[in-house]
């Protein structure tokens, strides 16, 4: 199967990568992997969580240092510290996120539909006024009411929003539903759609290519697959299974993956294998 459509890889190793149990990156770690990254032709590349305090902000302004060709972007939850924290590391470019299903807003937030929408109106808009490009994303998409995913994603088109991500945060899709949910939302979603989903039950490349097949242009992945609980979908899995599967390199440079690992590897302590 030919896929002529631009795919691209938005990599989270330095942000969800580093929630993988026992990993902390040091700050030379986290430009020493950007730098492979960016060598390696990924174009996206989540640097990490500015409000997380002066440690982090510091390492980020040290990888903003490096000269890349990647567009590096941090992440911050809808509130205005979030986003000076971002500004005071010289980060142009911000990714916001919002919960969106009904489990998140309501039971662990004890919050409503209008409050998320009131925050994402208040925190875009607040990021668009230093002339910041914006990336939404929608935490526990995979458990949403899909017409409230759509909601937040034409809001977020509205006030200026380059891309949505649909994140499935527990991991509970398998490839045939990632298949099914991408189809029904891509043609109604007013912005381009970044699928990132967890491990959980070892899926998570399988989904992201499902995702891929439905049409979607961006997916996450970390190196390794590192990442919170059972981890992320593996880059390098997902890149040969676009080379074997769609015939599609999404610009990545696939000599450079061996070294790509072996600096993710030593930076975590994890082992290679092959």
């Amino acid at each position: 199967m030919q896929y002529n459509k631009p795919i691209q890889l938005v990599d989270t190793t330095l942000r969800d990568g580093e929630q993988a149990a026992g990993v902390v990156f040091t700050a030379e770690d986290k430009r020493d992997i950007a730098i492979a990254l960016d060598q390696a032709g990924v174009p996206w590349i989540e640097a990490g969580t500015p409000a997380m305090g002066e440690e982090e902000q510091e390492a980020m302004r040290y990888i903003l240092s490096a000269p890349l060709k990647a567009t590096i972007f941090a992440w911050n939850r809808a509130v205005k510290a979030d986003i000076e924290a971002s500004l005071g590391c010289g980060f142009s470019f911000l990714h916001i996120s919002v919960p969106v299903s009904d489990f998140h807003i309501e039971q662990k937030l004890e919050k409503s539909r209008e409050w998320v929408l009131d925050r994402l109106r208040e925190s875009v808009g607040y990021a668009r006024s230093f002339g910041c490009s914006i990336s939404v994303g929608a935490e526990d998409a995979s458990r949403a009411d899909p017409e409230f995913f759509l909601k937040v994603a034409e809001l977020a088109e509205k006030l200026g929003a380059r891309r949505i991500r649909y994140a499935d945060t527990v991991g509970r899709l398998d490839p045939f539903r990632t298949f099914e949910a991408m189809q029904s939302l891509i043609p109604r979603c007013p912005l381009p759609i970044e699928f990132h989903c967890h491990n959980d039950f070892g899926l998570a490349t399988a989904n992201t290519i499902a995702a891929f097949r439905a049409g979607i242009l961006l997916g996450s992945t970390t190196v390794l697959g590192l990442g919170e609980r059972a981890g992320n979908a593996n880059f390098e899995q997902v890149v040969k299974a676009l080379h074997k599967f769609l015939d599609c390199d999404a610009g990545i440079d696939t000599a450079k993956l061996d070294h790509l690992a072996k600096v993710v590897a030593k930076a975590s302590c994890r082992p290679t294998f092959g």
